[in-house]
């Protein structure tokens, strides 16, 4: 990156502040009101963050994960999803650094051209941490029931992965 590029976040701030001083606001408390306002948010949101970090943990250490996949083996092949991906597929709407680190594995394990690796990657780019989403953004505007927004996303997700499934398998099944 070049010196003068490197210029823009600082030119920006020091543009955002001339405008408030020109305006007769006093910035550095508005600076300060913000930082507040963003450790509420954090203060609000911590208590789900822990609680859905500790709950992939345990899944993952106590085997439980490994024993759900071989349940669902047979019901991915006949969808023509890959069974390796179902891991990341339950990790998926857990945790974004637990699926990226199994998508990691797969691709380490079967290869980046590989059926298993390409549709691992194409299911990290379609599909969401879900409950995480949910647990950080209803959080921070103080809704207690989601209703139908888990069912709604966990139904994008399914379609997100059988999708990614169905278009690595149309775009490379020859491989």
């Amino acid at each position: 990156m070049s010196a003068a590029a490197s210029l823009i976040p600082a030119a920006i701030i020091a543009l955002a502040a001339l405008y408030g001083v020109i305006k007769g606001v006093d910035v550095f408390e508005a600076m300060t009101e913000g930082v507040m306002d963003g450790l509420r948010v954090v203060l609000k949101i911590f208590p789900s963050l822990v609680a859905l970090l500790t709950a992939v943990y345990m899944l993952r250490a106590s085997g439980a994960l490994d024993a759900l996949i071989t349940l669902l083996e047979p019901l991915l092949s006949l969808l023509g999803i890959p069974p390796e991906t179902g891991t990341l597929m339950l990790l998926r709407p857990i945790s974004g650094s637990g699926a990226l680190a199994v998508a990691g594995d797969l691709i380490a394990e079967h290869g980046a051209d590989s059926i298993v690796g390409r549709t691992a990657a194409v299911m990290l780019g379609s599909t969401e941490t879900t409950f995480y989403v949910i647990a950080v953004y209803f959080a921070a505007a103080g809704v207690k029931k989601t209703r139908y927004a888990v069912p709604a996303a966990l139904c994008a997700d399914l379609t997100g992965f059988i999708v990614s499934s169905w278009c690595v398998s149309r775009l490379w099944g020859g491989l």
